[in-house]
């Protein structure tokens, strides 16, 4: 309710600039208004008109166009229907408030008033309506322009973020703390589970330098390092661990995301309760093509609430590498997770020569359509400057108010074609260079 009477006012607001345009139009003109009630009824007839007239078409564009197509609306294909949509819609509401002036309000016949119409009486409010049209969808289309560009930024945040959440997240600092703590006790009590809890932490680490960088290893490189991983976990925790694992992989050449099994598997732990008495029981089997990592549920009592990075990251790493999901499945005693096995069927990454190839094309077919929505506006603009000069010379007046549209308008023309052709003489190429390197100064 509160969308409609804004868009009440707004219609308002457009009803009288365009009386107030129509108004210096006819003082130029000659047309003398005698009084102030003929004013009146003028200035009440003409919102009559622009307020249907624009709610009617605001409620099209809104509640259906934009809806129905959404960032699709700018194609060729579907802005036509749309535009046709609004024409029929425009005329429909001229026929309709026509009638209800003439028969409802001048008491005239329906059969009188469907007799007497010409093509003349609507032409003037149709041109007027589908410039406020036009304005609309300009207006929508700027709008379009700015989210799609919030969009590909927000993108790009998202990556770089995914990027740092990933060595962020590749092994949890209190995990070396509590490794650090077991390795002080067993120096005292066994030097030699010390030595071998040394030489399994450090290969550990040597495992994560190593793979940090890459975009997929073996599934049996990854198991190899999720027994060395839970090895230490198993010094910690003693007997409270009971750690499965197929001893042997359908296809072990088979990739999956590095580190994604230990930070599972350290979820596991740090989520649920690990005691002698409440074992947490966790396994890792091969289904469907997917390495499935299963735990029994036994959340703590006291835990910090989780912010699902870690998990959310493995899911953005999947989704860029494959259309296959990575699936979670919890009830009230198990906690499941399954991560696609890839192979080069399944895998849907590019090579670089690929994915430049592709940029190239999304980018030229960007700027083709660009310029193809430059030349419709362009077509558009060149067809409706006869039909202004050809209003002003049936008006029978000398000033040439036609003057007026057509000059605003191709100033907005002139516009779309900088914007298309990136030129700007005041804030080029150059400026932008200049500027930024005043910026790096500064900075220095």
């Amino acid at each position: 309710m509160t969308r409609f009477f804004k868009e009440l006012g707004k219609a308002f607001f457009v009803g009288t600039l365009i009386f107030i345009v129509l108004g210096v139009i006819q003082y130029f003109s000659g047309v003398q208004i005698n009084s102030g009630k003929e004013l009146l009824r003028r200035f009440l007839y003409n919102q009559l008109y622009s307020v249907v007239l624009y709610m009617a078409n605001a409620y099209l564009i809104m509640y259906y166009v934009v809806d129905k197509y959404k960032l699709s609306l700018y194609k060729w294909k579907n802005l036509w229907k749309a535009a046709l949509g609004n024409i029929i819609v425009t005329v429909a509401m001229l026929f309709l408030l026509r009638l209800f002036d003439e028969v409802f309000i001048q008491g005239a016949t329906l059969l009188g008033f469907l007799a007497d119409q010409e093509i003349g009486y609507y032409l003037i409010s149709f041109i007027i309506s589908m410039v406020v049209v036009a304005i609309f969808y300009g207006f929508f289309y700027y709008k379009f322009v700015q989210e799609k560009r919030v969009k590909e930024q927000k993108i790009i945040a998202g990556a770089a973020s995914a990027q740092f959440d990933a060595l962020k997240n590749q092994l949890d600092p209190h995990f070396l703390f509590n490794s650090l703590n077991v390795l002080t006790s067993l120096i005292e009590e066994n030097p030699e589970a010390a030595t071998r809890f040394t030489t399994a932490l450090s290969k550990v680490y040597r495992y994560v330098l190593e793979q940090k960088n890459k975009q997929l290893v073996t599934v049996e490189e990854e198991l190899s390092f999720a027994k060395l991983y839970m090895s230490l976990i198993n010094m910690r925790f003693e007997d409270s661990i009971v750690f499965d694992y197929p001893r042997q992989l359908a296809n072990p050449a088979a990739k999956v995301v590095p580190l994604s099994l230990q930070l599972l598997l350290e979820n596991a732990v740090k989520h649920n309760q690990v005691t002698p008495t409440k074992k947490l029981y966790i396994s890792i089997y091969e289904e469907d093509g997917n390495l499935v990592i299963k735990n029994n549920y036994q959340p703590k009592q006291v835990v910090k609430e989780s912010s699902g990075v870690g998990l959310r990251n493995i899911r953005q790493r999947y989704y860029l590498l494959t259309n296959r999901p990575v699936t979670i499945r919890q009830d009230n005693s198990y906690f499941i997770i399954s991560i696609p096995m890839l192979t080069q069927e399944t895998m849907t990454v590019q090579s670089a020569d690929g994915y430049i190839s592709e940029k190239k094309y999304a980018r030229a077919k960007e700027r083709v359509e660009k310029l193809k929505g430059f030349y419709i506006h362009l077509a558009i603009y060149l067809f409706f400057v006869p039909v202004f000069i050809w209003l002003n010379l049936k008006s029978g007046t000398n000033f040439p108010w036609a003057l007026f549209p057509i000059a605003g308008w191709g100033f907005g023309v002139l516009g779309h074609a900088a914007e298309t052709f990136n030129y700007n003489p005041f804030f080029g190429k150059e400026w932008e260079a200049r500027k930024i390197r005043e910026l790096m100064d500064k900075e220095d």
